[in-house]
């Protein structure tokens, strides 16, 4: 099982070792991301493998939306901290339990996000060439 870290991330503090940020306010608290977001955890681990684990179990949670249970707040929802440790830690080692079938998993959601990746490209051209012919089209009128 990996070993990691969670804290609350601090603006201006940098961190060294591997590290992930999972959001901790809004409706998308709970999605991890490489970078920081503002209003974040940082998950600090010892090595990439483990980080690249429990990336992947962080997005399926925050995919299946397991974190909507545990948001407090009426008006701007969060996630407390010693929630998420608490029940982030007994997730991963639930997850962990079938390691082979978690590496089949990630392969899996690894090419879906590809795809995805892909596919939000080829829109973003259809939407310029349309944008470009009816530009043209506007100005022979």
């Amino acid at each position: 099982m990996p070993n990691f870290i969670v804290k609350t991330h601090q603006k201006n503090t940098s961190y060294t070792g591997e590290k992930i940020f999972i959001l901790n306010k809004g409706l998308n608290s709970g999605k991890p991301q490489k970078e920081p977001f503002t209003n974040s955890f940082i998950i600090i681990f010892a090595n990439k493998e483990d980080a690249e684990t429990v990336y992947w179990l962080a997005y399926s949670l925050w995919k299946a939306n397991f974190w909507r249970q545990s948001l407090y707040g009426s008006v701007i929802p969060f996630l407390r901290i010693d929630d998420f440790r608490k029940d982030f830690s007994s997730k991963v080692t639930e997850m962990l339990h079938d390691f082979e079938q978690h590496k089949k998993e990630v392969i899996a959601l690894r090419l879906l996000e590809q795809q995805e990746n892909h596919f939000n490209k080829n829109i973003n051209l259809i939407k310029e060439m349309r944008n470009i012919i009816l530009n043209r089209y506007c100005k022979k009128i």
